[in-house]
C-alpha cells in the first residue's frame, strides 16, 4: 500500500520508491489548489514508482488524470523522472527553473557517446587512473538512465508566485545541488500554528539528516569547465557551486519557515539549527581539505583522501565519479577564496594550499 501522509492545509505526501537506492523513496507532495491538485516532484521513472504514485493519488481522493500541474524542485531523475508520464495522462503543465531546463535540454539532445567521452575527459583532467577511465572509453553507445527526461513547458521565476489558483507558492532559487534547484515557500499560517513563516518545500537543498551532494554541471560542448593541462586556467575562473549553495542556505535560514517539507526523510521545524549545522559541516570540510593540500594533489587524489561514509576502496565505481565531482566543487570554493591555487605546469593539474 502507498504510504500517504497528511500534513494539513490541503498538503499530503506520497512515498514514491527509488529502485536500488539507499535513499529508499522520494516524498512527492500533493498540494490542493482551486484548479485541482498540483504535484511537487514526481519520483523516478520506474513501473513500481508509477504504480505507487497513481495508487497514492487515488488514496488522496484524486487521480493522475486530475493533476493540474507539476512543479519540479530540480532535474534529478528521482524528482523529475515521472513528469512526462503525468503530463501524458493529465495534460498538466511542468515547471522548472531555466538553469535546470537547460540541463534537461542538453541531456535530451546529446548523443550517449558524447557523454561517455565527456566524462572520460573530465576524469582524465581530474587525474583519475587509466583503469578507472577505460570502461568509459570502451563503453558501447546506449541510452543512459534518465537521459530522456520530459522537457518542461513553464519556467519557474525566482521570487515570483507560481500560478496556483488559491495558493501563494513563491519560488526561492537555491543553486548548488543543481544550478536551477528551487525551494518553494508556501506563504500561509501553519496548520498547527507552529511559529515561523509558512512552510518550505525544500527538495534536496535542505534535508534533516543528509548533506546534499554539491557537483558540477558544465556543458559537455563547453571547454570552460575543464582545467588546462598547463595549470594556467584556475578553477576560480569557472562556476562555484559550493559557494552558491552556502549563499542560498543562508537565504533560506533568514526566511525562517515554520516547517520544512523535504524530498527525502521527514519534515522538520528547526530550520536555523539545520542550516547552521550544514554551514559548519562545509567550513570544517574546507579546513580538512586545506590540510590535505599541504602537498600538491589532483582532484582525484584529493577525493581519495577525503572522509566519506566508507573507505575509498569500498566506494562503488559510479559513486567515485560523484565523489570526484564533490572534491572539485570544494576545490573551486578554496580557489575562489584565495586559499588554494593551481600549480603551474602540472599535468594533470594539481592544487596546493596557499
Amino acid at each position: 500500500m502507498t504510504q500517504v501522509t497528511e500534513h494539513g492545509g490541503g498538503v499530503r505526501s506520497l512515498r514514491v520508491p527509488i529502485p536500488d537506492n539507499p535513499l529508499g523513496h522520494t516524498l512527492v507532495y500533493v498540494v490542493e489548489t482551486d484548479r485541482g491538485p498540483v504535484l511537487i516532484d514526481t519520483g523516478w521513472d520506474d513501473p513500481e514508482s508509477w504504480d505507487t504514485l497513481t495508487q497514492g493519488l487515488t488514496a488522496c481522493g484524486t487521480s493522475v488524470a486530475g493533476i493540474h500541474g507539476v512543479v519540479i524542485t530540480h532535474h534529478h531523475p528521482d524528482h523529475h523522472g515521472l513528469s512526462g508520464r503525468v503530463r501524458e495522462a493529465s495534460g498538466a503543465w511542468i515547471a522548472m527553473h531555466a538553469a535546470d531546463i537547460a540541463v534537461v535540454r542538453r541531456t535530451r539532445e546529446a548523443r550517449p557517446e558524447r557523454w561517455y567521452a565527456y566524462m572520460a575527459d573530465k576524469l582524465a583532467a581530474a587525474g583519475a587512473p587509466e583503469e578507472h577511465i577505460a570502461p568509459l572509453r570502451r563503453a558501447r553507445p546506449r541510452a543512459l538512465p534518465g537521459f530522456s527526461p520530459a522537457l518542461p513547458d513553464r519556467d519557474i521565476v525566482p521570487g515570483e508566485l507560481l500560478e496556483l489558483p488559491g495558493r501563494r507558492l513563491r519560488a526561492i532559487w537555491t543553486p548548488g545541488h543543481t544550478p536551477g534547484h528551487v525551494c518553494l515557500h508556501l506563504e500561509e499560517t501553519h496548520p498547527t500554528q507552529l511559529p515561523g513563516h509558512g512552510r518550505l518545500f525544500s527538495g534536496d537543498h535542505l534535508l534533516p539528516g543528509i548533506t546534499p551532494h554539491i557537483g558540477l554541471y558544465e556543458d559537455p560542448d563547453d571547454d570552460g569547465g575543464t582545467p588546462c593541462a598547463s595549470g594556467t586556467e584556475s578553477l576560480g575562473e569557472v562556476t562555484d557551486p559550493l559557494g552558491d549553495y552556502l549563499d542560498s542556505l543562508e537565504r533560506v535560514g533568514r526566511l525562517a519557515p515554520a516547517e520544512v517539507l523535504p524530498a527525502h526523510q521527514h519534515p522538520f521545524s528547526d530550520t536555523a539549527a539545520r542550516v547552521g549545522a550544514l554551514l559548519t559541516h562545509h567550513e570544517s570540510r574546507l579546513n580538512d581539505l586545506l590540510a590535505l593540500l599541504a602537498e600538491p594533489l589532483t582532484p582525484w587524489q584529493l577525493a581519495e583522501r577525503m572522509e566519506w561514509n566508507r573507505p575509498w576502496g569500498q566506494i562503488p565505481y559510479g559513486s567515485r565519479n560523484i565523489a570526484v565531482s564533490e572534491a572539485e566543487a570544494h576545490l573551486r570554493r578554496l580557489v575562489k577564496l584565495g586559499r588554494a591555487e593551481a600549480v603551474p605546469g602540472s599535468e594533470p593539474v594539481t592544487y596546493v594550499a596557499v
